[in-house]
């Protein structure tokens, strides 16, 4: 790395800045699993859109590669630093900086925490409705990369539903300030959205206006159990036909992952019994103090008559709902704990998910042997996690499980990653998603913005050096 390019970047930023040595910690190369071999020469802490202007109007002269960070939350090692890159990091700009309840907007620098985000508005009466596990970790920025879904998508909405606009910076260090307030606004091409989702690989997200909604004054949560798929996807259509706009969750639970979050994961309690087949978590929330909870219990009485659930719990206090949501969250923990193991998150149609357990065992035991496979997800909006571990292997055969899981995703038609995108992980299935004329685009909006290919290379798709001339 050029000594002129880093004393410009120090002088730049400061002592606060820049960290170099000893004082880049493994906090900045390391990820949420532990993964993290390359320790970089340089971390750079901006502190402003300007800096960050700065910051690329050097490296691009340089063509000095860089790699952005928010809470290094991601699983696909989009944020992971490669040799010879720069880091930057947005953990300085962190500032909610204003909140307009009239309009419904919250505009928040990108390093902004998710949950504090989240607090702000609930402060204000008001609610943001992303939700992820990660929400103590995970930043604004990292979020907008990514196009997070996470739990209430179903009624919000994946984050480029909730962003009116982005403030960005471009390779050569250009500021594009598209922070407007306007749900409505047929002015040309939507910019945000060449931001929102691209994982920083078009330019590095700095300040962003999202959308805030009234804070419900009532929420609901059930826990169900179901003998078969058919009864779960009845029940889907049933609980949105009869609450509407009013359905802010439904989310699904294999009997094999139920079984090890209740028995592996601590602190968690069982809502239901193990042994049924599925296990559904179904949230209203509503505007109706009155007459919410009837409306509910009313709906869930219906599908028990039906036949649709065997078994149903409702929550009858804040800790109830929290109980019953720390079931749904333990999920990413019972998965987490069956390392060595390979995870996917997926998209998929309704039909295809009633036979996923059983035609991916039979396809992966007829080549590897035996193996276990944990299921759940958002099934509203089509997304599943699934984790499959082949028993008594060390290491795991990786690349065979992912080649089999990722080929029958594009046998139907799915898409390989629903909500925490491609990163490095899954660069090489991309295909099996994405047809011949996307990807094209894609290479020649990266090649458009950014091209010396230094914002985060490697992530998404690979750039050749001929590709760029």
């Amino acid at each position: 790395m050029q000594t002129e390019i880093l004393k410009n970047l120090q002088y730049i930023l400061g002592e606060k800045g820049f960290l170099s040595g000893t004082d880049v910690h493994s906090g900045y190369h390391t990820d949420s699993r532990g993964i993290g071999e390359v320790k970089p020469e340089v971390v750079l802490r901006p502190a402003s859109t300007e800096d960050v202007s700065q910051i690329m109007s050097i490296c691009h002269a340089a063509s000095q590669p860089v790699v952005v960070q928010g809470g290094l939350t991601g699983l696909v090692l989009g944020a992971r630093p490669q040799h010879g890159e720069i880091v930057i990091t947005f953990e300085r700009m962190n500032k909610v900086e204003n909140i307009d309840v009239n309009a419904g907007i919250i505009t928040v620098q990108a390093g902004a925490p998710l949950q504090i985000v989240q607090e702000t508005a609930e402060a204000h009466d008001m609610t943001y409705p992303l939700d992820l596990g990660s929400r103590g970790s995970c930043n604004i920025g990292g979020n907008l990369a990514t196009n997070a879904g996470g739990n209430r998508v179903i009624r919000y909405g994946m984050t480029r539903d909730l962003t009116l606009g982005v403030e960005a910076v471009l390779a050569d260090g250009t500021i594009v300030n598209s922070l407007n307030g306007f749900i409505k606004n047929n002015t040309g091409y939507d910019l945000k959205q060449l931001f929102v989702g691209s994982e920083g690989t078009l330019g590095l997200i700095t300040r962003a206006s999202l959308r805030l909604f009234p804070k419900p004054k009532t929420q609901v949560v059930a826990f169900c159990a179901a003998s078969n798929f058919d009864a779960v996807s009845n029940l889907m259509i049933h609980m949105q036909s009869t609450l509407g706009a009013d359905l802010s969750a439904f989310e699904v639970i294999w009997a094999k992952t139920y079984d090890a979050i209740i028995t592996d994961v601590a602190g968690i309690k069982a809502p239901i019994a193990m042994g049924h087949a599925f296990y559904v978590l179904i949230e209203m929330m509503g505007s109706d103090p009155n007459g919410d909870t009837e409306k509910f219990e009313t709906s869930l009485a219906q599908a028990m008559e039906q036949g649709m659930i065997v078994d149903a719990v409702l929550s009858r206090s804040n800790a109830e709902i929290d109980a019953f949501w720390g079931v749904r969250d333990g999920m990413a923990h019972a998965m987490g704990m069956q390392q060595p193991a390979v995870g996917f998150d997926i998209s998929l149609s309704i039909s295809e998910m009633k036979n996923i357990e059983a035609v991916l065992l039979d396809r992966l035991q007829a080549v590897i042997g035996e193996v276990r496979l944990f299921i759940g997800g958002h099934l509203a909006d089509g997304n599943l996690h699934l984790v499959a571990k082949a028993v008594g292997d060390e290491p795991q055969p990786k690349e065979q499980i992912q080649e089999i899981v990722y080929d029958w995703v594009g046998e139907v038609g799915g898409s390989i990653s629903a909500e925490h995108g491609i990163g490095m992980l899954k660069r090489a299935y991309l295909g099996q998603s994405r047809n011949t004329a996307e990807l094209a685009l894609m290479r020649t909006l990266k090649q458009a913005l950014d091209p010396k290919n230094i914002l985060n290379p490697g992530r998404v798709f690979s750039i050749q050096a001929n590709d760029l001339q």
